[in-house]
């Protein structure tokens, strides 16, 4: 499949609307596992996405406490330098292996840092990172001023292409600017997860940072097959159990709002994924979305959000539905048509 592209930030790489995110290939027994998972199924799914023309991976230590990145690198080893996809990946959680179940600690120490580069270099296979990032906000003190000074040492150095920040406030973003520009910021963001578009995406647009946001399915709320009695039957393991989105009362808020996609969806001959998918990339300012899948099968359900384009009708239909349902909080609609615009020197469409 020939996949729309934008270019990442100011730089030259085209990424597709969509990329392959790989939180729950990590797999079980960590604080926020999603459950057991089959590394062969793993291999299976990444294959398939590129296969269908996705053309990046996004990755993170922490996930599996280094076992994500494993699966990712052995997925690259069984490829050709012709068919690798770019790879994304994240440092800054550093845990604890004495205690899996104990959450990580948010260190970006220049010392950590260079550390985390090292053993993700060495776990993916790679010599060179496509785009690394800063996962949390640090927690212990250091100066993001010092922690973004050695980032750009690793551009520099050869060890990492491009450098980005995940979770990070528009002021934050603002502090690294003047040591090196942020290529992208990785931000929560789905139908319920609205808040960075008040004010994070529309300040990445202007300073031309590009935007990938993670989690647009809100973790498998907004998919046909999620219900109330599923976040019952969830693993002890899986984080999902713990989180407020899937208790009520706001279970019910959210649910209801996946319910109110299903004719957009008939509409267009997609699935309800899809649609909250696309919704995301609708926004000016958005590069593309992080969407997960642990097989082929979740792959199929959401890959035709990369070419969707809802309409202004879908999107006034969809801020009403938001207003009814309550679900989610922050802006309910793009300002501007639901094309897929372009932001001159940040982002290309080349569908």
């Amino acid at each position: 499949m020939d996949l729309p592209k934008r270019t990442l930030g100011l730089s030259t790489l085209e990424i597709t609307t969509v990329g392959l995110g790989t939180w729950a290939i990590g797999g079980g027994d960590w604080a926020f596992a999603w459950g057991p998972q089959d590394d062969a199924e793993s291999l299976k799914t990444m294959r398939h996405a590129i296969e269908l023309g996705v053309n990046w991976i996004d990755t993170a230590a922490v996930y599996g406490l280094g076992h994500s990145e494993e699966v990712v690198g052995k997925f690259l080893h069984e490829l050709s330098p012709s068919e690798r996809p770019l790879v994304f990946t994240k440092c800054g959680v550093v845990w604890d292996d004495a205690d899996r179940m104990k959450p990580g600690k948010r260190l970006l120490s220049p010392t950590s840092i260079r550390r985390e580069c090292e053993a993700s270099l060495h776990r993916l296979g790679v010599e060179r990172i496509d785009l690394y990032q800063f996962h949390w906000p640090d927690e212990s003190g250091t100066r993001i001023e010092d922690s973004w000074a050695t980032m750009s040492q690793l551009v520099g150095e050869g060890k990492v292409h491009l450098a980005g920040v995940c979770n990070f406030s528009a002021e934050l973003i603002a502090r690294c600017e003047p040591i090196r520009h942020v290529t992208s910021l990785q931000p929560p963001f789905s139908l319920i997860r609205r808040q960075v578009a008040e004010k994070e995406i529309p300040w990445c647009a202007e300073h031309q940072t590009g935007v990938i946001g993670y989690s647009p399915m809100q973790s498998g709320l907004l998919t046909e097959p999620f219900s109330a009695d599923r976040v019952s039957k969830l693993p002890k393991d899986d984080w999902r159990a713990r989180s407020e989105e899937f208790q009520n009362p706001k279970l019910a808020k959210n649910l209801s709002l996946r319910d109110a996609l299903h004719p957009i969806a008939q509409r267009h001959g997609v699935s309800v994924s899809d649609v909250a998918i696309a919704w995301t990339l609708a926004w000016p300012g958005v590069t593309g979305s992080i969407v997960g899948a642990r097989s082929p099968e979740q792959v199929d359900g959401w890959i035709r959000a990369a070419s969707l384009q809802l309409t202004a009708a879908d999107l006034d239909e969809i801020a009403a539905t938001l207003k009814r349902t309550g679900a989610g909080s922050g802006p309910f609609r793009p300002s501007v048509s639901a094309k897929r615009s372009s932001l001159a020197g940040s982002q290309k469409a080349n569908a």
